[in-house]
């Protein structure tokens, strides 16, 4: 057993404290600036210790094993997960653990790899509409038509309803609250939440209008058996298998308003992203095409996803280079060992997801796009926490098999019937909490032949 108070403390980053300040608000390629100055693993302290928490950016696959992988309580929600909650309510994303586990456990059923295909599969649908909308081809905005493709399945996944006729409205209020709940959560001094700032009046409107969205569909389920709303249905019917507790319309509302806000902008970006790196490689992206032509003209469905092996590993190439998380964060409830060195309690924990995914020592040629990284075998002589999209260990992202399926089948239904040629030389993005597309992403799209 190792006496965690005489391992060494994690070492400080050398850095300037002005540069840090900007590259922590940088939450993707600022990953890479700090970890090649302070190593995997280095310790960013913005403020006196007494005042400010030390922050420990975590960025290779033993440390993310030595937080991740867990199965004690020595580490929980952090003050990013904090905001949110107060912002969106209670959610299996931000409880903390003591009564995180028994939503989990309501909730784990729904989201199986087998029930998912239940309720998801609706993506396949919802690209066709998309190429439907572009019979002749033409120059597209990429990041415009699959947040399209990610609303329509959403709302036919999750509510039961097309979403689009308010689509506008719910993607412009994930912004406004997303941005707005990362950026209090990253700014050292905060002003004190009773404060009616504009920016914080903003947000409240912006989850308020998406509320009334799921609160509608949970008490129209509930009058209604019958209403093809399948997600919803799914949750109003689990329970705690332990306890035999139900979960309530405002658990089951507040669960689906994050699903909203995760779904979607993680959904849109890895699709618009695939398919502007495809657009820059013609032969990987014919292959792509082939494998799904062998199926079929019919529409894509769950069971069709075994048989498309390729365009998964297309899928999992695009996700590495562009990680709809590029980090997230716990802090450290005790002192816990990470990789040989003692992180002490109160620490913020981040962990640089993009940093780890771009590793120029883990990945040869980081910045190439090269789909046989996910070879079987590669894959299989791979450490298992090198590659993260969707985290690991005991609080891995719930919605994994959902969001696998969706990506899959939209990828390969627009890939079948239409070439893209991406017009952007870069894939221009921000990262307000999740990865997302900034401005036009511009392609041209010529039907299959």
């Amino acid at each position: 057993m190792v006496d965690v108070r005489a391992l060494p403390p994690v070492p400080r980053n050398p850095l300037p404290l002005r540069e840090l300040v900007k590259l922590v608000r940088r939450l993707d390629t600022g990953q890479e600036v700090i970890r090649d100055a302070g190593g995997p693993v280095t310790r960013i302290q913005l403020g006196p210790s007494g005042v400010v928490p030390a922050i420990v950016a975590v960025m290779s696959p033993e440390g993310m094993r030595d937080v991740l992988g867990r199965n004690d309580a020595a580490t929980d929600r952090c003050i990013i997960h904090d905001e949110v909650r107060q912002m969106a309510g209670d959610s299996l994303f931000v409880l903390p653990n003591q009564q995180w586990r028994p939503r989990k456990r309501a909730l784990q059923p729904v989201f199986t790899k087998l029930n998912v295909r239940t309720f998801g599969g609706h993506m396949s649908s919802a690209a066709q509409a998309f190429v439907d909308r572009w019979p002749a081809g033409g120059e597209v905005d990429l990041d415009i038509e699959c947040r399209r493709v990610a609303m329509q399945s959403l709302g036919r996944s999750v509510l039961g309803v097309d979403l689009n006729e308010r689509g506008d409205t719910i993607a412009r209020c994930m912004h406004v609250a997303s941005s707005y709940t990362a950026d209090r959560a990253l700014r050292p001094v905060r002003a004190p939440r009773w404060l009616p700032t504009l920016a914080r009046r903003r947000a409240r409107r912006a989850v308020d209008a998406m509320r009334r969205i799921t609160d509608e569909m949970v008490q129209a389920c509930r009058a209604d058996p019958d209403r093809d709303a399948p997600l919803v249905q799914a949750l109003l019917a689990a329970t705690d298998p332990q306890t035999g507790r139900p979960l309530t319309d405002d658990e089951i509302a507040n669960d689906l308003l994050i699903f909203m806000l995760a779904g979607h902008d993680t959904t849109a970006t890895a699709l618009t992203y695939a398919l502007w790196v495809l657009g820059h490689h013609p032969e990987i992206q014919d292959r792509v095409a082939a494998e799904v032509a062998a199926i079929g003209d019919g529409e894509l469905t769950p069971a069709d996803v075994a048989r498309l092996g390729y365009t998964v590993q297309v899928l999992h190439e695009a996700v590495r280079l562009c990680p709809p998380a590029a980090g997230v964060a716990r802090v450290a409830t005790r002192d816990i060992e990470v990789t040989g060195y003692r992180v002490p309690a109160g620490s913020l924990v981040a962990l640089g997801l993009y940093a780890l995914h771009h590793d120029p020592d883990l990945w040869p040629d980081p910045m190439a796009f090269d789909p046989d990284r996910f070879s079987p075998e590669n894959v299989a002589a791979r450490d298992r926490w090198q590659f993260l999209p969707f985290l690991g260990g005991s609080r891995p992202c719930i919605g994994e098999h959902f969001a696998r399926l969706e990506t899959t089948l939209a990828l390969a239904t627009v890939i079948r019937a239409m070439t893209v040629e991406s017009l952007d030389d870069d894939f221009a993005c921000e990262v307000p909490f999740t990865t997302v597309a900034k401005g036009p992403i511009r392609a041209r799209l010529r039907p299959r032949t």
